[in-house]
């Protein structure tokens, strides 16, 4: 049961004001006014798994970001509203000012920060039930006894047209829409709220899942170069760094060697490894794709009959597919394909964000599925709970849609990256070779379709750091998806694993 204090709508108490030293002479609203920060605070607490109280108070609103304004002749002409962001942050009553603090967000790009807020780190989880038990609706939430509040504060960042964030009016939210834009508003909020808060002596962490872990690898350099801000770890959850990975091609043959062992995985779960054991699965499936898979693909025309037979049996007794199938997509296993294919017989479709989900489809002669049926199984439940959460115990109020996956951000700009692979990873590397303390936690699911485990293994191997920081780095694996956390074992191991990394 939910604390009292949850259970019923609080009472705004407090409203933090913008910087006073701020020169707001940007565009107002259609009431004359400048945008000015909407901040409602409330207290509750909670009962950790230990059995101790935690009392903590929350921040939820928007706050306007301002960007330093120059006219023609490049003097100084005060600072313009750009965007509205929309946070919720919690702080443990009474803590010293050195307490660790997390700031965290999702991925998509476009997805707000409900599902981590929600799911795994915050005070509040959304009942979604889980693969064969699903919540059915209007759905629930629930306390967290095993949330990451316990070990460090918590500020959940939603990026400009995700949750309630906005550009303001007259502004053009597709500056906000790409990969240089969301690094600079995301992390001026981080700014603003370490010094607003005065956090600045705080061990400092980011969490992101999804594009959210290529987001924190570059946040983690960027505040460094431009605040002169250096962090204490990243917790890079489903993690891709390098997209150039996820996408194969004619001239690309890496990705299908990097899914392969996620495969392997997602057929295990649904019986066609018979009663092997999981780990030896996975280890004859690294092993081939470290192996002789991409040496196969490489050959191209070259490859003879034997050795063609050979790969095709290899690959189809990994995946559980038709040697047949495996042959007619000429041994390159594209991920949407292989979840709309595998259970065909079954006359089932397959998650891509976590393969121990099916579903159904219009039709079972389908080259892509219509739909993902593991998100079509979490979304109805995440939503469902944070709008009541929001209101009815954050008591923040917003006529605006809380927009939880928004397709508004697309087509999302990687002009940084004209002509060149789209990767962090140097960046990452350069914000640890600039500070040796900055550690990183890499979870992944096995059954994850997005963002596949072999690939995070592959990038960090290849980082561009010395020896010497290589035991910065540690994995943790779970038998679940991308949102490990809807696996009530996973979740609790993996909340483990995070207080862990943050209080080391």
């Amino acid at each position: 049961m939910a604390d009292e204090q949850n259970s019923r709508p609080p009472k705004e108490e407090a409203a933090a004001a913008p910087d006073k030293d701020s020169d707001t002479n940007g565009k107002k609203g259609k009431d004359g006014k400048e945008p000015a920060d909407e901040l409602v605070v409330t207290r509750h607490s909670v009962r950790a798994a230990d059995g101790t109280e935690l009392n903590y108070t929350a921040t939820s609103g928007r706050i306007v970001l301002r960007y330093e304004k120059h006219d023609d002749d490049e003097k100084f002409d005060g600072h313009q509203p750009k965007a509205e962001m929309f946070l919720t942050s919690y702080t443990l009553d009474g803590a010293d000012a050195d307490r660790p603090v997390t700031f965290a967000f999702n991925g998509g790009p476009g997805s707000s920060s409900v599902w981590l807020h929600l799911g795994v780190l915050g005070p509040r989880l959304a009942d979604s039930g889980d693969v064969g038990s699903l919540t059915p609706p209007p759905y629930d939430l629930v306390d967290n006894p095993h949330t990451l509040l316990a070990a460090s504060d918590l500020v959940f960042i939603d990026p400009v047209s995700t949750g309630y964030s906005r550009a303001t009016k007259g502004e053009k939210s597709k500056e906000f829409h790409g990969f240089g834009g969301d690094i600079e508003s995301v992390g001026e909020m981080i700014r603003l709220w370490t010094s607003r808060n005065g956090r600045w002596l705080s061990p400092k962490y980011l969490c992101g899942e999804s594009y959210g872990t290529l987001r924190a690898a570059a946040l983690a350099r960027h505040l460094q170069e431009r605040y002169g801000m250096n962090l204490n770890g990243l917790m890079l959850i489903s993690t891709v760094l390098d997209l150039g990975l996820l996408r194969g091609n004619g001239h690309n043959d890496h990705p299908y060697a990097m899914f392969l062992p996620t495969y392997a995985a997602i057929a295990h779960y649904h019986g066609l490894h018979g009663d092997r054991p999981l780990r030896d699965v996975l280890d004859e499936a690294e092993a081939y794709a470290a192996g002789d898979y991409p040496w196969v693909l490489s050959r191209g025309s070259r490859l003879t009959a034997d050795e063609r037979a050979a790969a095709v049996a290899k690959l189809a007794a990994l995946t559980g597919l038709s040697e047949d199938y495996v042959d007619r997509v000429d041994l390159r296993i594209e991920h949407i394909r292989f979840f709309t294919e595998l259970l065909r017989h079954r006359r089932r479709t397959v998650g891509r964000l976590d393969g121990r989900f099916t579903g159904w489809d219009t039709d079972y002669g389908r080259e892509h599925w219509s739909a993902d049926p593991s998100i079509n199984a979490i979304m109805g439940p995440y939503t469902a709970a944070f709008n009541h959460y929001v209101r009815a115990e954050l008591g923040f109020a917003s006529d605006l849609a809380y927009e939880i996956l928004s397709r508004q951000v697309h087509p999302w700009s990687f002009k940084e990256f004209e002509g060149q692979n789209i990767s962090v990873a140097d960046k990452l590397s350069e914000a640890m070779r600039a500070n040796p303390y900055l550690r990183v936690h890499v979870a992944c699911g096995y059954h994850d379709g997005a963002t596949p485990y072999f690939a995070a293994e592959h990038t960090m191997a290849h980082l561009q750091v010395p020896p010497e920081l290589r035991d910065n780095i540690e994995f943790r694996y779970y038998e679940a998806g991308h949102m490990m956390y809807v696996h009530e074992p996973s979740r609790v191991a993996q909340a483990a694993h995070l207080a862990e990394f943050v209080t080391r």
